[in-house]
């Protein structure tokens, strides 16, 4: 096809990966987390982020080539397959505690790249059908109440105080995590609430999505331990909890001190100022783009391929999975980033 980016193909890297650490028995079912945390970030050390952007006549074709859609949608069977392959390794006999830990890993980094990170471009998506696919996708990591948070309040108020997804200045990722994994799923109760009530239907029914998650995700866990066992399913739990930690640690990085100023009752039109923005090759290529972040706030309807690089935007010194390792070690976090942040207040101020 012409005009196509074939390297978009290369996001069936991760889940082949995953797969591969699936598949042993020893240190190798380790090998996802080595790849995410350790290979990926040491490469991109060595690449070059590209700030070029499709000009207007590529970015009709693209978005009118099927092809990137087909790329996305293949990542939803491959992680339920991911998922059945998961729940029948882990539950092998004799298999060693440490063994059955890297398989768990391998199965968590497929949550947070496949089961959140894809479902979150499906999810915005105008197709119903599509978007059921996303809440198919978040099923697998028992996050389906992000389909909510994140489309109807996170994007409301990204960049304040008021969305439990924005990090601030001087806040550690784990106490992020307290708080924004607790409030976001509170505040999807709350966005509900108030669909249903503006609809007139009741709290207490079958229109209520936060309850039919609340029940698809206990069918889930209740299956696993039908079939395979408690062990087995506390190990999935584990598995999406980990695809779970690493959506927060995105969230943490992609809006870190970043805020949009109030203008009377309201907040200003959220910009690409309000979120880190990183172009570096291969966290753009395995993260579906996830990283021009900026761009997808400030349009959010764009597809992944259409994202663009804004000068004016804040930028990560490298791409996403560095970035997110480095989040890890509280005081190198706030080393890079507050001399980050001070750079970009210096830039806007010039």
């Amino acid at each position: 096809m012409k005009n196509t980016n074939w390297t978009y193909l290369f996001v069936y890297i991760t889940p082949i990966v995953v797969l591969l650490s699936l598949s042993s028995t020893t240190y190798w079912s380790f090998f996802a987390v080595f790849f995410v945390f350790v290979l990926v970030p040491f490469l991109e050390l060595f690449t070059k982020a590209s700030n070029q952007n499709l000009n207007e006549e590529q970015e009709i074709i693209a978005a009118k080539n099927k092809f990137y859609d087909w790329i996305l949608l293949g990542l939803v069977p491959l992680q339920y397959f991911i998922l059945m392959y998961f729940l029948e390794k882990v539950s092998t006999p004799n298999l060693t505690l440490l063994t059955q830990f890297g398989l768990t890993s391998a199965f968590g980094i497929s949550c947070g790249v496949l089961g959140i990170n894809a479902a979150h471009e499906l999810g915005h998506r105008s197709s119903k059908t599509v978007q059921t696919l996303s809440k198919l996708l978040l099923a697998t990591t028992l996050y389906m109440h992000f389909f909510i948070e994140h489309n109807r309040g996170h994007h409301k108020n990204v960049a304040t105080n008021e969305d439990p997804a924005s990090s601030r200045y001087g806040e550690t990722v784990y106490a992020f995590y307290l708080r924004s994994i607790y409030k976001g799923w509170l505040s999807a109760w709350d966005l509900e609430k108030k669909r249903l009530q503006l609809k007139q239907q009741s709290f207490w029914s079958i229109h209520n999505e936060m309850l039919q998650f609340q029940l698809i995700q206990l069918t889930f866990i209740l299956s696993i331990i039908f079939i395979y066992g408690i062990q087995t399913a506390v190990f999935f739990t584990i598995g999406a909890f980990i695809g779970i930690l690493l959506l927060e640690t995105v969230n943490y990085i992609e809006h870190y001190g970043l805020r949009r100023s109030r203008k009377g009752e309201r907040y200003e039109r959220t910009l690409p100022v309000h979120s880190w923005n990183s172009n570096h090759p291969l966290g753009r290529i395995l993260l579906l783009e996830l990283s021009r972040h900026s761009d997808h706030h400030y349009i959010a309807s764009r597809k992944y391929p259409l994202l663009r690089h804004h000068e004016q935007s804040p930028q990560m010194p490298t791409g996403y999975p560095g970035m997110m390792l480095l989040s890890f070690i509280p005081p190198l976090w706030f080393l890079v980033m507050h001399k980050q942040l001070q750079h970009y207040t210096n830039q806007q101020i010039k």
